[in-house]
């Protein structure tokens, strides 16, 4: 598989999705759903297939307005940068020594080969883990099996127990799990200390691939 493109079409067909977007469709009609069906599947655009190297595994899109824009962890420029992306800034600088920029806008890591991935893909405002149940779980699987069977190794930040459960089919050996606690606030700290970016740098280095730089532009 060269791209997203063909994986995208195929799952498109198949009924479990059609019923999933179906479901979505219902879900407009009570209010807002996140993010944006044109940024859905920004990740899969920005960071195709053969350049992922890294993939970080969130959870839910962010529920408020403005925030989800299809990567996880990433918010807009301009909008206020969530809890759990602080905490990643924070661990950067412990790590790399890369100073916290002025936004959340990750789109930098992503077209880099960071594909950044929610095991759901969409929710309703206001209502975190409301469409989990949709079908989306189905869909994760598909894309972690497509990235399990790549030959070119990848890193998979695998943060909080969700993350590490979702993601126990991968048992490619060309690949490197890097489990650690969620960056949430509500995880204690016990995020810190993890160095996941130089890990993930250090492991592309040694398998000849070009390392992330983890450092973005300021003052988008």
């Amino acid at each position: 598989m060269n791209s997203w493109n063909e994986f995208l079409e195929n799952e498109k067909k198949e009924s479990y999705f059609i019923d999933l977007m179906n479901k979505i469709e219902e879900a407009k009609k009570e209010g807002n759903v996140y993010p944006p069906q044109e940024d859905m599947f920004s990740s899969f655009e920005l960071c195709p297939y053969e350049n992922v190297k890294v993939v970080i595994l969130g959870q839910d899109p962010y529920h408020r307005e403005g925030q989800a824009h299809g990567l996880s962890f990433s918010v807009r420029p301009g909008v206020k940068i969530p809890p759990s992306l602080r905490n990643i800034y924070k661990e950067l600088k412990t790590d790399l020594d890369i100073d916290p920029v002025n936004h959340g806008f990750l789109e930098g890591w992503a077209k880099q080969g960071v594909l950044m991935m929610n095991t759901s893909w969409s929710v309703s405002e206001g209502k975190a883990g409301s469409h989990k149940n949709f079908g989306w779980k189905t869909f994760t699987n598909h894309v972690l099996e497509q990235l399990n069977k790549s030959e070119q190794p990848i890193v998979f930040l695998l943060w909080g127990n969700h993350a590490i459960d979702v993601a126990k089919g991968i048992d490619n050996p060309n690949h490197l799990l890097l489990k650690a606690a969620h960056p949430s606030p509500l995880a204690g700290g016990a995020f810190f200390g993890s160095k996941p970016f130089s890990q993930a740098n250090d492991f592309l280095k040694q398998h000849g691939r070009t390392p992330i730089d983890w450092k973005l532009e300021e003052n988008l």
